[in-house]
């Protein structure tokens, strides 16, 4: 049964009703080879004599990501165990090629339990460079350890700073910020409500993806570049957060170019007026690309 719960949406997200229809079908279940230690064509080949059979996200021949439409838990296969493969969403992973660190590289993720974008970045990174894994939490650094662990990353060491406070003492070339948020795009996923009332978004989480992304930006190198997203439908989080960053440093939105459909960032809501560059930005819905509602969007220093 549909309900009425993203119904403040209905004038942004388009095919509204195909919108909501997808949120009523299942997940499908997504993995990404770890090329840290398997080749894609091994490991596809492997799980084919097990009678498990892969589904290519794309028709790119260096292909990572996959489809398993007949495997409903992943995390029970041996490869799981040995760092072969990783459950995460596809808008998950766009995020880390979004941001595309560079091999060498220096890279900080203000928010990264539990770890699925980390391990990701250090597979594009090859292993080597450095990526700053920071998660305030400490008991949200078990399941980050034991993925980085799993997977076999070896380029990243964890810090617990409160992202918006990370120290300024050093300049990163690429950021990661993957904000907390209300989660509406997880709903089709938990089948549960979103952390909080779309229409009473807590003003102290808004205040708090605002300072964090100022932090990062104010943590880029100058030819740096930052990724901020959420897993949110709602412009307060998303455009309005990115708004208020352009509005306060010199900085810019590049374009984002990932090979899946995607909807431009909005420059309207509710009366409210977003600088024009937000059409920069990407949104994802579940109905488009079948995967966690996303926004993210792509910033560098204005030259």
């Amino acid at each position: 049964m549909i309900d009425s719960t993203f119904d403040c949406y209905s004038e942004i997200i388009p095919a509204f009703s195909r919108f909501q229809e997808s949120l009523l079908r299942p997940m499908p279940v997504r993995l990404r080879v770890n090329g840290l230690k398997i080749e894609p064509e091994l490991l596809v080949q492997m799980l084919k004599e097990k009678g498990i059979h892969l589904k290519r996200v794309t028709d790119r021949r260096d292909e990572i990501f996959f489809e398993a439409p007949d495997l409903r838990s992943p995390g029970n296969l041996l490869e799981y165990f040995i760092g072969y493969i990783h459950p995460q969403a596809l808008t998950s992973c766009l995020a880390s090629i979004a941001l595309s660190p560079k091999p060498g590289s220096h890279v900080l993720d203000m928010c990264a339990s539990p770890g699925g974008k980390t391990s990701h970045m250090a597979q594009l990174m090859n292993n080597s460079g450095l990526i700053v894994a920071n998660e305030l939490y400490p008991n949200r650094h078990i399941p980050l350890e034991n993925t980085l662990s799993r997977l076999g990353v070896l380029n990243s060491v964890l810090t617990s700073y409160q992202a918006q406070e990370f120290p300024l003492k050093q300049r990163f070339d690429y950021i990661l910020a993957d904000v907390p948020c209300s989660g509406e795009g997880r709903v089709r996923k938990t089948r549960e409500s979103p952390e909080h009332n779309r229409g009473h978004i807590r003003q102290k989480l808004l205040d708090l993806q605002k300072k964090i992304i100022i932090r990062g930006y104010d943590l880029l190198d100058d030819h740096g570049k930052m990724v901020y997203a959420t897993c949110t439908y709602n412009p307060d989080e998303n455009e309005s957060v990115v708004h208020f960053l352009l509005g306060n440093r010199n900085a810019e939105l590049l374009p984002i170019n990932l090979g899946f459909h995607y909807e431009p960032g909005l420059t309207k809501w509710r009366g409210m007026t977003y600088d024009k560059q937000l059409k920069k930005a990407a949104r994802f819905y579940p109905h488009q690309i079948d995967s966690v509602g996303f926004f993210m969007a792509r910033i560098g220093r204005r030259r």
